[in-house]
């Protein structure tokens, strides 16, 4: 997928974008603000942004379910999503990570904080198109870095970045335990900013999508995982 250089904000609040946007472009990003979910998903058919901060409760369309419809489109699965939002419920935060966002911010919030994970899913977005060794397990899974393609039995599957980045992980060294620490360092380096259990979420979306093969994924309770042929 080839996504454009600027970063979509969809908010509806015209001073909380404006501030974002400001910020955003402070640090030399280019940036298109959308008031609302409709326009935002019109502008797909143009220029994909490299990553979309997206606010949950629009006037038109549910956050949640613009999150769930780019996860789906394989065209627009590996965009990082970070939810921007007043929802500070556990089961949002839950329900966002398991609908394949990235990151989830609460406001109010610290735009320089959001612009710092803004660079740490880019800079880990860029790390893994870097690598670009073919790994197969035992013909049953195939991840292929430099096409972002996962085949599961020669069928594709698609995983958003942080899914790819964790299975390219656990397949690098089968039979290897990760611990969440190691995984999150991984994914955020020293800028964790995540926890434990986001680990635990995407996990759990990607054995889902992995079918047959997700018990290649073994839990060590307590500890971590690892993929065992």
């Amino acid at each position: 997928m080839q996504t454009g250089r600027h970063i979509a904000v969809v908010e509806d609040d015209v001073d909380i974008m404006e501030l974002v946007s400001l910020h955003l472009r402070k640090e030399r990003f280019g940036v298109t603000g959308f008031l609302n979910g409709t326009g935002f998903l019109r502008s797909l058919d143009g220029e994909p942004p490299m990553l979309v901060v997206l606010d949950l409760m629009l006037p038109d369309v549910d956050g949640f379910e613009i999150c769930r419809l780019l996860r789906t489109r394989p065209s627009y699965s590996a965009i990082p999503i970070i939810i921007l939002t007043a929802r500070t419920g556990e089961t949002d935060r839950v329900l966002g990570l398991e609908l394949g966002a990235d990151d989830y911010v609460i406001k109010p919030f610290s735009p320089r904080e959001l612009t710092a994970r803004v660079k740490a899913v880019l800079r880990r977005t860029s790390k893994q198109e870097a690598v670009t060794e073919m790994i197969d397990i035992d013909g049953l899974v195939r991840i292929d870095p430099q096409k972002y393609e996962v085949m599961v039995e020669n069928t594709r599957i698609d995983l958003t970045a942080t899914e790819f980045r964790i299975l390219q992980l656990l397949a690098s060294k089968r039979g290897w335990v990760f611990s969440r620490e190691r995984i999150l360092t991984h994914l955020w380096g020293n800028d964790k900013m995540v926890l434990d259990r986001t680990i635990d979420v995407h996990i759990k979306n990607l054995r889902e999508k992995m079918g047959k093969a997700a018990a290649l994924i073994k839990n060590m309770r307590g500890i971590g995982y690892k993929l065992e042929a």
